[in-house]
This record gives C-alpha cells, sequence and structure tokens, in this order.
C-alpha cells in the first residue's frame, strides 16, 4: 500500500529550512491561534505550500501559508522559506516576486479549489480585478480547512456553476461574478474588459500589479470554452521573469490539466488547445527514453487517440533519475555499532532509486525480503543463521529419507520431485553459474525446492518458482541462507502460485483499474478487442518481469520492488509504464489478443530497466490514493516488511 512517504518533503531544502526555524509541517485552525507582531491574529498556517515556476518539481518553491485576522479585516499571506535555495535557477530577487504581502479578502473576487484523484490539491486566488495569482501546491494537504476558516471570517459561497468555484463577498451580481470567475486566468470579468480595461493595463508592467506580488495578466487573451487549469500556472509571470523558455511553457500547460469525466488524468480537451495554438509553438515534447522497438513500428494504420496522460512530460516532473548502487561505504553509515540497521526507511528510499552494489547484495537482500529484522544485531543474525541452517537440515532430511517403496505410495512427492527435475535443468542454463553438465548449482535448485515443498507442504511447488530461486541462491550463495530467503519471499508471492489462480486474478484485475485510470482510451481498446482480462501480462507478473530483462537487470529491478517504497504494487505500476509506452503500436495495429501476446513476448530483452521505472514512479506518485484505491486489500504482496518474518520464531526459541 501506498507510504506516508509519498508526501514527505523531508529531503527538500525548503523545508528543511522552515523546520529549522521551529515550524510545523502542519497546523490544523483548532491547534490554537497565534498573534503576529502587528497585533493580528493567525487563524490558520499551513506549511509546505508551493508554486512551480517550471515544469520541474525539484525547482518549486515551498513558503508558509497564513491567513491572519486584523480587526474585522481577514489578511492573506505567502511567503517563501529563507535560508535554503533549492531552486538554483532563481534568485532570492526572483523569489520575492511570488511572495503575496498582507492581501485583504475585500480585494479577492474568488477561489477556485482544483482536487485532482492525482497528485496534490491546488487553489487559485483571484482578485476583483481579474488578476490571478499563481495556483498554490497544499503538499500536506489542508484546502478543506483553509475554505472553511475563510468561511468563518468573510461571505463565501459556492458558484452555483462549478461546485469548486467559491465566490467571496458576492452581495450584488452572483450571476455575474460566478460566469466572470470561471475564466481562469482569463478572469477579467465582462465589465472589467469594457469599462475599466484601461485601468487594468496601468498595472506595473513588471508583473508586480499588487503590493510587489507576482500575478498574472490576462488582458488581450481569447476566452477559452473549457476550464484550462494549465493557464492557472501565470504563464504571463514566467513569462516578465524569463523564468521558463517556450519549450517548459508548452510543457508545463500540458501537465496540469484537469481530470475529464472518464476519470483519466487529464482533459482531452488539450486538443482543442493544439489546433488553435500559434504557429510559434514548439513541437511536442518527445520522448527521452532510450531506442525501443517502437522506433521501428510502422506509421501506425488506424487512428491512435490521444494520451489523456501526456506520458512522457509526466515523467519528466515526477520521475526522479536513476542513482548509482548503494556500495559497502555507504552500507556501513547504515549500521550502529552492533549492527542494526538505525535508518530503514532511508534505506530502503536510497536502495529504491540506485539498487545494491552485486558484491554487497548478499548482506542486504535478507533484509529487505524481511529474513533479518532490521533492529537485530551482528550476534542476533549470526545466532539466526545457525538455527535455521540447523531447520533447513531436518527438512529436508524429511524427503531424503523417504525409501522408493513410500514413494511408490507418495503420489504428490513423485509429481513434485518430477516437475521439479524438468525445471531446474532449464532455468538460467545460459547464466554461468548454472551451465555445463553436473553444474551442482543445479542440484542446489532441486534441493532447495524440493525442501521448500515440504516446508510448505499446501503451497508446494510451481512451475516458476525456480525464477525466483535462481537468482536468490546466486547472491547468497550457500543453500540454507538462500532457503529462508526464498521462503521469506513467498511469504509475500506465494499468492502467485494459487491453485485458483486467485492471487493472479486480483493482480490482474487491479491492473486493469490502473490502465483504466491512467488511459481510459487503452483500456477501452482493450475491453473491444476482449483482452480485459490482461491475461497477456500473465507472464510479467507470475515471476516479476524475470523472463523480459537481463539477469543483473532482474536483480537490480527486484531489490527495488522488495523496498516497498512508495508502494507494495510498483510491479502493477511497471506493467502500466510498458503498455503506455507502447500504445501507439497496440491500438494503430489494431493487435487482438493472440497479436498483443505475441508482441508482449518479443518485449523481451527490449525493455529499458531505468525509463521504464522512473515512469511507474512517475505513474504511482501521480496516482496517489485513487491508484491505490484501485488495489484490492490482500492484493499480492501485501505482507509488512518493517520487521523480519523470522524473528518472532527466533525470539520464541531464545525465549
Amino acid at each position: 500500500m501506498l507510504e506516508t512517504e509519498v508526501h514527505d518533503l523531508s529531503d527538500d531544502a525548503d523545508y528543511a529550512a522552515s523546520q529549522q526555524q521551529g515550524s510545523q509541517s502542519i497546523m490544523r485552525t483548532d491547534s490554537g491561534r497565534r498573534s503576529e507582531p502587528d497585533g493580528g491574529e493567525v487563524v490558520y498556517m499551513r506549511d509546505n505550500v508551493s508554486i512551480h515556476p517550471t515544469q520541474y518539481l525539484s525547482e518549486r518553491i515551498s513558503g508558509r501559508l497564513k491567513l491572519i485576522k486584523q480587526g474585522d479585516t481577514l489578511l492573506m499571506t505567502w511567503i517563501p522559506y529563507k535560508g535554503q535555495n533549492s531552486n538554483a535557477r532563481l534568485s532570492e530577487r526572483d523569489r520575492n516576486l511570488y511572495t503575496i504581502r498582507p492581501l485583504p479578502f475585500t480585494d479577492v473576487r474568488s477561489i477556485r479549489r482544483h482536487n485532482p484523484p492525482f497528485g496534490w490539491q491546488y487553489v487559485i486566488i483571484v482578485l476583483g480585478s481579474g488578476l490571478a495569482f499563481p495556483p498554490l501546491y497544499f503538499y500536506n494537504g489542508g484546502v478543506k480547512e483553509f475554505l472553511a476558516t475563510i468561511k468563518q471570517h468573510v461571505y463565501l459561497v459556492r458558484s452555483a456553476d462549478d461546485a469548486n468555484v467559491f465566490i467571496v463577498n458576492d452581495f450584488q451580481d452572483p450571476l455575474q461574478k460566478t460566469l466572470s470567475s470561471l475564466e481562469l486566468p482569463g478572469v477579467v470579468s465582462i465589465a472589467a474588459t469594457s469599462t475599466s480595461g484601461s485601468s487594468v493595463n496601468q498595472e506595473k508592467a513588471d508583473g508586480s500589479g499588487y503590493d510587489g506580488i507576482a500575478i498574472s495578466q490576462s488582458i488581450g487573451r481569447p476566452r477559452h470554452k473549457f476550464n484550462d487549469p494549465a493557464r492557472d500556472l501565470s504563464i504571463q509571470v514566467l513569462e516578465k521573469f524569463s523564468l521558463v523558455t517556450k519549450f517548459a511553457r508548452e510543457t508545463t500547460s500540458q501537465l496540469f490539466r484537469e481530470p475529464s469525466g472518464d476519470h483519466t488524468f487529464f482533459n482531452e480537451g488539450r486538443k482543442q488547445s493544439q489546433t488553435h495554438s500559434a504557429p510559434d509553438t514548439p513541437p511536442r515534447l518527445v520522448s527521452h527514453e532510450l531506442q525501443t522497438i517502437e522506433d521501428e513500428i510502422p506509421v501506425p494504420k488506424a487512428p491512435v487517440p490521444a494520451d489523456p496522460l501526456e506520458f512522457d512530460k509526466l515523467t519528466l516532473v515526477w520521475g526522479k533519475p536513476r542513482q548509482s548502487p548503494l556500495t559497502r561505504e555507504e552500507w556501513v553509515t547504515f549500521l550502529d555499532s552492533e549492527g542494526r540497521v538505525v535508518d530503514s526507511k532511508t534505506l530502503r528510499k536510497r536502495i529504491f532509486y540506485g539498487g545494491v552494489a552485486h558484491e554487497l547484495r548478499k548482506e542486504v537482500w535478507p533484509f529487505l525480503l524481511g529474513y533479518y529484522d532490521y533492529n537485530s544485531t551482528y550476534a542476533e543474525r549470526e545466532y539466526l543463521r545457525s538455527v535455521k541452517k540447523q531447520d533447513y537440515e531436518i527438512i529436508k532430511l524429511q524427503w531424503q529419507s523417504i525409501s522408493p517403496e513410500q514413494a511408490k505410495r507418495f503420489t504428490k512427492f513423485r509429481e513434485r520431485k518430477g516437475l521439479i527435475e524438468k525445471d531446474v535443468v532449464r532455468t538460467d542454463r545460459s547464466f554461468s553459474f548454472y551451465d555445463g553438465d553436473d553444474n551442482p548449482n543445479v542440484q542446489l535448485l532441486h534441493d532447495i525446492l524440493l525442501t521448500y515443498s515440504f516446508y510448505n507442504f499446501d503451497l508446494g511447488y510451481c512451475q516458476g518458482m525456480s525464477d525466483f530461486l535462481s537468482p536468490i541462491l546466486f547472491v547468497m550463495e550457500e543453500d540454507s541462507e538462500a532457503f529462508w530467503c526464498f521462503a521469506a519471499l513467498m511469504e509475500r508471492l506465494g499468492p502467485n502460485f494459487n491453485r485458483d489462480q486467485s492471487g493472479m486474478h486480483a493482480q490482474l484485475f487491479a491492473l486493469s483499474k490502473l490502465v483504466e485510470l491512467s488511459d481510459g482510451p487503452l483500456h477501452n481498446y482493450f475491453k473491444q478487442n476482449d483482452c480485459l482480462n490482461y491475461f497477456f501480462c500473465f507472464r510479467w507478473i507470475l515471476i516479476q518481469f524475470k523472463r523480459e530483462l537481463r539477469y543483473e537487470e532482474t536483480m537490480r529491478l527486484w531489490e527495488v520492488l522488495w523496498t516497498h517504497h512508495l508502494t507494495e504494487h510498483l510491479h502493477l505500476y511497471i506493467c502500466v509504464a510498458i503498455l503506455k509506452k507502447h500504445r501507439s503500436k497496440i491500438i494503430g495495429e489494431q493487435m487482438d489478443f493472440d497479436t498483443l501476446l505475441k508482441f508482449i513476448n518479443e518485449l523481451s530483452g527490449h525493455i529499458d530497466l531505468d525509463a521504464t521505472l522512473r515512469d511507474a514512479e512517475a505513474l504511482c506518485i501521480c496516482a496517489g490514493e485513487t491508484g491505490e484505491a484501485c488495489i484490492p486489500p490482500g492484493t499480492p504482496p501485501s505482507l509488512a516488511i518493517e520487521n523480519g518474518l523470522l524473528s518472532s520464531q527466533l525470539e520464541d526459541e531464545v525465549l
């Protein structure tokens, strides 16, 4: 399930600065009142409220939003954090241009709330003159409290035409003000345009139209028939400050589309805006990924519906670049003097973005798999290994002691043993660790799998388990350690091999919902072509892309998945990312199920892992709680990993 770390900004320089200043990350209106030096009373305060000058998440400007009651007047301020500058491209002067100094609500016409199913809530403050501030993103929530506090002190009514628009001090002509407030940021009212346009045009030419406030002007802009929150990003301000290029502006304007009625990420109304774009509009952003099979495909034979997600642009904003693997020098910094992992959350996040150096995997994988407890010491782990080695030998002896006469009367044993013998001789035999005749490592695979079939007799052995054990044995080298790491992994992924396939069906169902959420046209195409069961992704999910990637890439992917950073179900977002990557070919060539299955299988060896992980991360972050709700509770893997799976057994033995 999604962790709260999705919204954790503790690594953000701005937030760190706010912590140094002694601020709290969240302060609700009922947590007490504070006084301002000038006698005002703080009735609402929220940290980590941010604006986005560019399309890059790392270049956001974070600050503190306040509502201040001064006499009978309610004021709003937004002050960027000082002391740290996470946005290297912005000078202190530029940063100050975005500051919202005390703004009385008597000057505010309306507040538009945006509550997209993906990403974070934001609001847009529109002044009576028709000018709009840049959107304020609430990374720690708080929009509901923000509006509720305002309503306590000023006359605030919801627009009859749009439930997300709130009209401030609307005493005279509610209808006119409601209609005009819907044009964002072309929010200049009809009256303002016709009668007072000259006064509006006399706003300061540098864009600081309200007491040094950075606001967007929209004079001379054509009205648009649909609400376009992309234009709510105050593009005019960004142009004046020369903070974004045309490339960045177009990317930004395509990124922040409001969700459409079919529950896809962004409004398909962008087709309309593209149709009427200016001649000098820069070309659409092309994929940043490495060359794939799709580069060589012919021109689609059928029209392909536009991707409502603008996939490549989404990844640029939310997908972080991959890092180098965790090294031994870094690893020891996570351990205290007795061998405990002091910050498992940060460790897992580090591995999520970089993986683990191969020579270190033997030490780190048992933690990720839940075999070792993060709080265990060197001595406790040594004792655990000795105890578990004895347990392993006892279990293995159960099948080794079966005589040929017993085997004749033990049908289940014969069947499982025969299936294991067939599978191990064709598992990764091209890999040096398992190649050659009479390879002892192949025999170890056989023994461990047969032992597991006795350890977990209900589940036994199923085809595909050898694919999971192979890299684990290669890394751990010793049979007992490999066995218990494999057993820990099967605690999570064992449902993949249920006889009734309930575990697989749950994951395929969740995948279908995630595709429907992120790409309605693609999901509808699968539905129209009897592909809605998503069985063409069966192998991907069953053995977690083992057959699609090179051996080293498989190990790198698995250790990323095992971190459970962001979500337990990153593998499903990887499936979505790959399908979206090739949606043009799938839809354009009108693939039926058989053709699609063949195409999916042929992707083996042609998947760019780093790019796909970045895409999947972006999808997961933007999906947020809505994506989480698509995944039924208990969908594999769904087991907590913070404490070792076997630690309780060890405690019983010690006691």
